[in-house]
């Protein structure tokens, strides 16, 4: 007996392109058996999922083993080229150092007056 089919997507994002395969599995497909249905990894030879991209489905972070539903999309994430933590502590400090700045400029017109 067949297993039923359901329909998913894969979804890849480029800063210039975004695609979308849209696919049937046989229910209980994985993530992983879904990207390899999509052949987006032969299209894009940069994504590799045993090391620097990391998988979700609908925005959330999952495991190449998910069990996918109905409907769900597939996400395959690019690296970030910053880490956020430390851009947020680099803004944080140049602002510091921008207000203490602004401060003893600010007093030193006032006594020139």
């Amino acid at each position: 007996m067949d297993k039923p089919m359901i329909t998913v997507e894969v979804a890849y994002a480029l800063p210039n392109e975004q695609v979308i395969i849209e696919l049937k599995v046989e229910q209980g497909a994985t993530v992983k058996q879904a990207i390899d249905l999509s052949e987006i990894t032969e299209r894009y030879s940069d994504i590799e999922l045993a090391g620097k991209n990391k998988v979700g489905i609908f925005g959330k972070i999952s495991r190449l083993d998910q069990i996918l539903r109905e409907k769900d999309r597939v996400e395959i994430y690019r690296p970030l080229i910053a880490d956020p933590k430390e851009v947020r502590r680099r803004r944080a400090a140049e602002g510091k150092k921008m207000r203490k700045g602004a401060a003893s400029e600010n007093t030193t017109n006032e006594g020139d007056s």
